[in-house]
């Protein structure tokens, strides 16, 4: 029995040997009043629970990289339109979406909203694609509830898969349905920022509660008891989680299923609560961003806005500043609004022409063949980063690539400006500048650092591939062996024993064939004495033999027991090593593989005849990581045609790199057995 288990039982003993255990019919009424609403609540949202598995592309080093990541969603219609956070889904090249019945379905975005951390979801159907006016599967889905009845109090469901283990409940009470986060003094609101997403929080204000979530319950559903989604899991630990309120959610969503997007007024203002001032109206304006709407419209930081488009703003409280962004992301785009202010005691009224809000972060793209990264410059990263509202953010540069070797090479946090004499605003400019380029043997570019304004020049050339080493073949001995030092020599009870023990006699070669054994010792050869007897005398047998000639017999002294004998071995040359064998790198799938050489057959304990092509590199974040490949497997065969060695292997992998199956499968051996590698790579995110 468990230590844990035992103690608990030993406690019930004693509990009811002294008659404070109670039977359960005994249970109190309002006990019994709980179980049953949570059942029901639980019953009523479980089965629109889905457990998410993204693939992900994100970029780091100067390349873009792949790896898996997971959270969990909630169905909100009846045809599979699924809820999450936009920090579970956010560069998801590929999203599996399992339900409560253990069925897996692939699912597409729908629309990302970075500022309130969701994300709108369509779960894919076999043989269904988009637009198809196939009826689509009834799938059990969970209503949203109204968030701003949820009390301090109020118990909660937190629904989800946390760690990645599928279908959790557990249960909290509500602590604060209208948490903000403010900065260390409590004067402004502060942006939050998950991973490499969007900044989010300016709109939302959480509902904290207690119900326990973990890693991978991101994205799951916070319900009431009467089965009603009242938030979407963002955030938690130590005992605290944060839930986006569904009122936010159903808004995203409706506006997401009724025009596929989300669109937000921008005015370029931010704000601060009128409490300190001693109002009990308007918000205080803060600043105003150059060249705003705003700005244009004459609002100046110290005005008290007091209305916009004919709706009284008030935010007395820091509260209640989320919901001022709120009413002017509400406006609407491109028409004119009045905005009502006072300033110095004075009141005005002042038109203003609302704009699109950008997102902070733009689109980051790689460009493979010369080695970086590079990211769309948004108006609201460059004012917040200082920079020029033209060009090219780099984000990344990729060691041993031509914008490496640049000179003067540009750095991540420089922006690319022009390429030859052609100004870049944007990625998709970049992409056609670049490509007037293709085959030129230099890219003149322009970037600024700071301040800086640099001209470069990079030199157009891929990294060359690994050439095999030309080494003189030299005598071989097959065998490996240890020095017989002062201490081995003792243990062995023959102190004055000097030369090399072997410890592996390596199978085929001259020396296996001429019947040398492992702990046999080596104590003279053509009848020298060998002197080894310290740990730097290692080489010594070694170098010895390579005095010698190929072809040459050799005759070993050696101690077989207590028995001397000589034992006659013809010198070998030394098979290929790693280092002198052809390499290969398969660039789309960022791995590398080479022959087999004699000696790995040899101290694997192949056959004489093992064919194949061993892996000697597999980049972090790549397609081939992402699979299981691993390091040192032996790939025997792709897609079940044969590879023996990297001409086979180049052959078969071009004629795949051109057919893009959905799946490639390699047949590998690792270690002692043979294993399947399923690499499925996203070819629309391949091409160069």
């Amino acid at each position: 029995m468990h230590i844990r288990t035992a103690l608990l039982w030993s406690l019930w003993s004693v509990f009811a040997l002294a008659g404070i255990a109670q039977p359960i019919q005994s249970r109190r009424p309002i006990d019994d009043a709980l179980r049953r609403d949570i059942e029901r609540a639980r019953d009523r949202v479980f089965p629109a629970l889905v457990n998410i598995l993204t693939v992900t592309r994100y970029y780091d080093g100067g390349r873009a990289q792949y790896g898996l990541s997971g959270g969990s969603g909630v169905i909100v219609t009846p045809g599979g339109v699924v809820l999450t956070n936009y920090h579970v889904a956010e560069n998801a090249v590929r999203i599996f979406c399992t339900l409560g019945t253990g069925e897996r379905f692939e699912a597409r975005v729908v629309a990302h909203d970075p500022l309130t951390d969701l994300s709108i979801l369509q779960i894919q159907f076999p043989n269904e694609k988009v637009g198809s006016k196939r009826a689509k599967r009834i799938l059990p889905f969970a209503p949203l509830g109204d968030s701003d009845t949820v009390k301090t109090g109020d118990y909660v469901l937190a629904m989800g898969n946390p760690l990645l283990l599928s279908s959790s409940v557990t249960l909290g009470i509500v602590s604060n349905p209208r948490r903000v986060f403010t900065d260390v003094v409590g004067s402004r609101i502060e942006a939050v920022e998950f991973e490499k997403g969007d900044r989010s929080g300016m709109l939302t204000r959480w509902i904290q509660h207690d119900a326990l979530i973990l890693p991978g319950n991101s994205g799951g559903p916070l319900v009431n008891l009467r089965g009603e989604v009242v938030g979407i899991n963002q955030l938690g630990g130590m005992g605290v989680g944060f839930a986006i309120p569904s009122n936010i959610a159903r808004k995203v969503l409706r506006q997401v299923l009724r025009t596929g997007k989300i669109e937000r007024g921008w005015i370029g203002i931010s704000v601060l609560p009128v409490e300190k001032l001693g109002r009990q109206t308007g918000t205080l304006i803060a600043s105003v961003t150059p060249e705003s709407p705003a700005e244009r419209a004459g609002l100046k930081p110290g005005d008290i806005l007091l209305s916009l488009n004919g709706k009284s703003v008030r935010a007395r409280f820091l509260e209640e500043v989320p919901l001022v962004y709120q009413q002017m992301a509400d406006l609407p785009i491109g028409k004119t609004v009045v905005a009502e202010v006072e300033r110095k005691g004075k009141r005005m009224k002042l038109k203003i022409t609302v704009e699109r809000m950008e997102p902070y972060y733009g689109k980051e793209m790689e460009f493979r063949e010369l080695g970086f990264t590079a990211r769309d410059i948004t108006r609201p990263f460059a004012y917040a980063r200082k920079l020029p509202k033209q060009g090219v953010f780099i984000t990344g540069i990729r060691p041993g690539y031509p914008m490496d070797s640049a000179e003067p090479s540009p750095s991540p946090g420089d922006v690319l400006l022009k390429v030859g004499d052609r100004p870049i605003r944007n990625l998709d400019e970049l992409q056609a500048a670049l490509k007037a380029f293709q085959g030129k043997e230099l890219i003149p570019i322009t970037f600024q650092r700071k301040e800086e304004i640099i001209l470069s020049a990079v030199r157009n050339k891929p990294p060359s591939e690994p050439s095999p080493g030309t080494e003189l073949p030299k005598p071989w001995l097959g065998v490996r062996t240890q020095v017989i030092t002062r201490q081995v020599a003792e243990s062995l009870g023959k102190p004055d024993l000097k030369g090399f023990r072997i410890t592996e006699v390596l199978p085929w070669s001259e020396a296996s064939k001429a019947g040398l054994q492992v702990g046999d010792i080596i104590i003279a050869l053509n009848g020298e004495p060998l002197e080894a007897s310290r740990v730097q005398d290692a080489r010594d047998l070694e170098r010895r033999i390579e005095q010698l000639t190929i072809g040459e017999q050799a005759k070993l002294t050696l101690l077989r027991g207590n028995q001397q004998m000589e034992i006659i071995v013809r010198l070998e040359p030394t098979p290929a090593s790693a280092q002198t064998t052809r390499t290969i790198r398969q660039k789309e799938l960022e791995f590398a593989v080479r022959d087999v050489t004699p000696m790995d057959r040899m101290r694997n304990r192949w056959s004489q005849d093992q064919t194949g092509v061993i892996v000697v590199e597999v980049a972090n974040g790549s397609w081939a990581q992402l699979g299981g490949l691993r390091l040192n497997d032996l790939i025997l065969a792709i897609n079940e045609q044969p590879v023996h060695d990297t001409k086979e292997f180049q052959r078969v992998m071009d004629a795949l790199i051109k057919q893009r199956p959905s799946v490639i499968i390699l047949f590998v051996r690792r270690e002692n057995d043979t294993h399947f590698v399923f690499l499925e790579p996203d070819w629309k995110q391949l091409t160069p």
